[in-house]
C-alpha cells in the first residue's frame, strides 16, 4: 500500500516524516481534508490576517499531489 505524507506550514514548516499508508491518492485527499479541518479547529484563534496555513500532501516519491491553502486577509 502506498505511503502519503502530510506536511503543514504555519508559523513553521512541520515535515511529516512518518506518513500514512492509504489505498490511493483519493483516500489521501479525504485524509487531508479531514485532518486539515481538525487542525484548523485546533488553531483556536491563532490564524491571523497575513499568516497563511497550508497542508501539502506528497506521495512516497516526494511528489506533491495536493495543496490545501487557507489564506487570511484583513480588509479595510
Amino acid at each position: 500500500m502506498p505511503r502519503y505524507f502530510f506536511h503543514v506550514i504555519h508559523e513553521r514548516h512541520e515535515v511529516d516524516r512518518e506518513g500514512e499508508e492509504l489505498p490511493d491518492r483519493y483516500a489521501a485527499w479525504r485524509e487531508a481534508t479531514e485532518t486539515a479541518g481538525q487542525m484548523l479547529q485546533g488553531l483556536d484563534g491563532k490564524l491571523t490576517p497575513d499568516r497563511d496555513w497550508r497542508m501539502e500532501v506528497a506521495d512516497e516519491f516526494r511528489n506533491t499531489l495536493y495543496v490545501l491553502h487557507i489564506s487570511a486577509e484583513k480588509r479595510g
